[in-house]
C-alpha cells in the first residue's frame, strides 16, 4: 500500500517487477560455475572443440539489467576458436553464412557436412557434452533452434547456451536453426542501453523494466522483447532529458508508442534489418492499447497534480499495471 504515486511505482518495481536481489545473485553464481564447466569441455570431453575464453558473452536482458520477473532465462555466448575456419556470407539470403573448416581442425571437422561447419551439430555437441557433467545429469538438457538449453530442477530458470565464433571482422556468428550461421553482436545492445542510460543520469533501465512488465500483461498481443526495448530505446535516444519523474515519462511513452508501433524499426546492430514485421491487426491493437493507457495515465497525473487526490491518481494507475500495483492506503 502506498499514500503516494511515487511511493507506489518504487513499491510496485520492487515487489512486483525488479528480479529479486538475492535470486539475481544466486542467479550470476549459477551461471559462473556452468561458464568454468564448460570451460573444462575441451580438456575432459572427447572431440570438443577448443574455446576461445576471453570472448564468451553474457548477453541478453538478463545482462542488460532489463530483465523482469520472473527470471525464466539467461542467456550465453559459448566462443569457439576457429583453428582455421574461414565464413562466407551467402549471396542471396541477407544474414546467412556458411563456415569452412580446414581438415587441420580435426574437432570442428567431426561437426561438419563434408568442410561445412553444421550449426546444429554444434549445438548437439554441447548438448551432450552437458550431459556428462555429474552436477547436470538429472537436468533437462536439450536443443532449442540456436541455442542447447539446460533446465535445473534446483532453479526457476534454464540457460540458453548459444555456440559462437568470433570473426576477424569483429562480429559473431551463431547457428541460424538450420544449419548455418547467422552474423550478430551482443555488444552493440549492451553498450547501447549503457550510453543510453548514462545519458539520462541512469533512469532508463527502471523504465524499460517497468514498461515491459506493461507490454507482458494479458491484454497485451505477443510481441518480442528485443522488439519492444528497442523502441523504447530508439525514444529516448531521441529525448534531450529525462524528468524525475517516471509517471510522467510512462504516459509520454504510451503516446510515442501509439504511433511508433507503426513504424519502421531496424535492428540497431545493423545484422537483422527490419525488426517490426507484425502484421497490421497486431500494430493497431498494440497501438489502441498504448492510446487506452496513455489516457488513463493522463487522468491518474490530473488527480495526482490538479485533484491532489492521491487515491484516485494510484487507482487510476492500477487500471493500466492490474491488481499487482499497490492500493492506497
Amino acid at each position: 500500500m502506498a499514500q503516494t504515486v511515487t511511493q507506489a511505482f518504487n513499491e510496485f518495481n520492487k515487489d512486483i517487477v525488479n528480479l529479486d536481489a538475492d535470486r539475481t545473485k544466486t542467479a550470476r553464481s549459477s551461471r559462473d560455475w556452468l561458464i568454468n564447466q564448460l570451460n573444462q569441455f575441451p580438456l575432459k570431453i572427447d572431440d570438443f572443440p577448443t574455446l576461445y575464453e576471453s570472448k564468451h558473452i553474457k548477453f541478453g536482458s538478463f545482462a542488460r539489467n532489463t530483465k523482469i520477473r520472473p527470471l525464466d532465462d539467461i542467456d550465453l555466448f559459448l566462443t569457439f576458436n576457429a583453428n582455421g575456419a574461414t565464413y562466407l556470407k551467402s549471396l542471396l539470403h541477407t544474414n546467412t553464412y556458411s563456415i569452412t573448416v580446414p581438415e587441420s581442425a580435426l574437432s570442428l571437422r567431426k561437426l561438419c557436412d563434408g568442410n561445412e561447419l553444421n550449426s546444429i551439430k554444434v549445438v548437439n555437441k554441447i548438448v551432450s557434452s552437458l550431459s556428462k557433467v555429474d552436477h547436470y545429469k538429472n537436468a533437462a538438457i536439450h536443443r532449442r533452434q540456436e541455442a542447447a538449453t539446460l533446465e535445473l530442477s534446483s532453479y526457476e530458470w534454464k540457460f540458453d547456451i548459444v555456440p559462437a565464433f568470433i570473426t576477424v571482422d569483429d562480429f559473431y556468428l551463431i547457428p541460424d536453426g538450420n544449419g548455418k550461421w547467422k552474423a550478430t553482436d551482443p555488444r552493440i545492445d549492451q553498450n547501447r542501453v549503457s550510453e543510453i542510460n548514462q545519458k539520462h543520469n541512469g533512469k532508463i533501465l527502471q523504465i524499460i523494466r517497468t514498461l515491459k512488465y506493461w507490454q507482458k500483461r494479458p491484454t497485451m498481443p505477443t510481441i518480442s522483447s528485443y522488439l519492444f526495448e528497442t523502441i523504447i530505446l530508439n525514444y529516448y535516444d531521441n529525448k534531450s532529458d529525462v524528468t524525475d519523474y517516471v509517471d510522467f515519462e510512462i504516459r509520454d511513452f504510451f503516446n510515442e508508442l501509439q504511433y511508433a508501433i507503426y513504424s519502421s524499426v531496424m535492428d540497431p546492430k545493423g545484422f537483422q534489418g527490419e525488426l517490426n514485421t507484425l502484421d497490421y491487426d497486431t500494430k493497431k491493437k498494440i497501438s489502441d492499447l498504448a492510446k487506452n493507457s496513455y489516457d488513463k495515465a493522463n487522468l491518474a497525473i490530473y488527480y495526482e497534480t490538479k485533484e491532489k487526490d492521491m487515491q484516485k491518481s494510484i487507482n487510476k494507475w492500477g487500471e493500466i499495471f492490474g491488481s499487482d500495483f499497490p492500493s492506497y492506503g
